[in-house]
């Protein structure tokens, strides 16, 4: 008999198509393990500042009650948190790292997760939660963690007084003396708080609260400190970040170049403007910070959001209002004259050069300053008027 001729087996399978699918159920399958393996890929902040939006019965719930567990379960072994993870779980026995390329240089996430940070209300946010928490329950394990919480900030501040972003101190912009989102300001009021032993702190021991009391005038002082004094000697504002060592305003990301800023110096002059005693120096740094406000201000225009077809932010236009008044992000250290800048680092003086991308992605402008200009009037009735300093 003939031998009969072999036909390849392969020919029983399309190739062409089962591979194809075969690689989109594997990447089906494992989606959920991916996403579950990566709890620190989602800001804390929206969760967090939902909770605090909660009354006081869900605290008391075991809804409420579990939230706080895995707060401190996410807590770090110095005491501070994260500014990504998802508290709505509690931390797992292991999580997997993150790409090392996730993120610009020196703010990549796994730079992050070497620290822990102050950054976009983290650890503050976490503190007075479990504050509130504790008031309501009497849990003690919320008035450890909180402790904890009050010895890292304790730890992280420099002896001139100065926060920076993040601690332990690594070699990148996190190391500077920070006000960038009210960094320093979230951590001098909720020390204040301590201090003064307001309800729901009055548990701090009171070696701690006198403590939280020292660390707030010394950060009073870094903040005199960091105070711009322009090329003919005058006082103007601050920046969004101070080197620690000299505490000259200096940059951060690629678009946060040196400058003088109005979100932050507004916060900043606001808390100087709350101290109930203030010396001539106080005095000397608002008065000085009020001028520069009136000297900066952007009079006749507005600056508003664009959204997509889909509600989402995608851009932000700055048109004319007479009845506007702005101010911007980012003002040359000595000119005063506003700037912009893209992720290139290359500084330009014209909105409209800003990518899309950046204009929706950063506020370049606000009404930081309506705030300060309407509190001077009552600040300097109380105060009186300054007396030089000479510093």
């Amino acid at each position: 008999m003939p031998s009969m001729p072999c036909r390849p087996f392969v020919r029983l399978i399309d190739l062409d198509r089962l591979v194809p699918a075969f690689i989109v159920v594997l990447a089906l399958s494992l989606a959920p393990l991916a996403l579950a393996a990566s709890p620190v890929d989602r800001p804390s902040q929206p969760a967090l500042q939902e909770a605090a939006a909660k009354d006081d019965a869900w605290f008391k719930s075991d809804a409420g009650r579990a939230f706080l567990d895995h707060v401190v379960s996410w807590q770090n072994a110095n005491g501070g948190w994260w500014k990504a993870y998802d508290p709505r779980v509690p931390r797992p026995a292991h999580i997997a790292p993150p790409a090392a390329h996730i993120g610009a240089p020196n703010d990549q996430t796994s730079q992050w997760m070497r620290t822990s940070t102050f950054d976009n209300g983290a650890t503050t946010t976490e503190m007075r939660l479990l504050a509130r928490g504790h008031r309501l329950t009497s849990d003690p394990s919320y008035a450890r963690a909180f402790e904890r919480g009050l010895t890292f900030i304790f730890d992280s501040q420099y002896p001139h007084g100065g926060w920076p972003q993040r601690f332990p101190l690594e070699d990148n912009y996190g190391r500077h003396v920070t006000f960038n989102d009210r960094l320093t300001v979230n951590v001098m009021e909720l020390l204040r708080d301590v201090a003064d032993g307001k309800p729901g702190y009055d548990f701090v021991p009171a070696d701690e609260r006198k403590r939280a009391r020292e660390a707030f005038g010394r950060g009073i002082e870094a903040i005199l400190k960091c105070q711009y004094r322009d090329k003919s000697g005058k006082l103007a504002a601050w920046g969004q970040q101070h080197d620690e060592v000299t505490f000259a305003p200096t940059h951060a990301r690629s678009y946060e170049l040196p400058s003088l800023t109005a979100s932050e110096s507004s916060d900043i002059t606001l808390l100087l403007m709350s101290l109930p005693d203030p010396d001539a120096r106080v005095r000397e740094a608002v008065e000085a910070s009020v001028a520069w406000f009136e000297a900066t201000k952007i009079p006749g225009k507005r600056y508003d959001k664009k959204l997509d077809a889909n509600g989402r932010l995608s851009d932000r236009v700055l048109s004319d209002d007479p009845a506007g008044v702005l101010w911007a992000r980012f003002y040359e250290l000595d000119t005063n004259k506003p700037f912009f800048c893209n992720r290139d680092g290359v500084k330009t003086d014209v909105y409209a050069n800003v990518l899309q991308e950046r204009r929706a992605g950063y506020m370049w402008f606000g009404p930081w300053g309506t705030r300060v200009i309407e509190a001077y009037p009552k600040w300097k009735a109380r105060t009186g008027s300054p007396q030089a300093s000479g510093r």
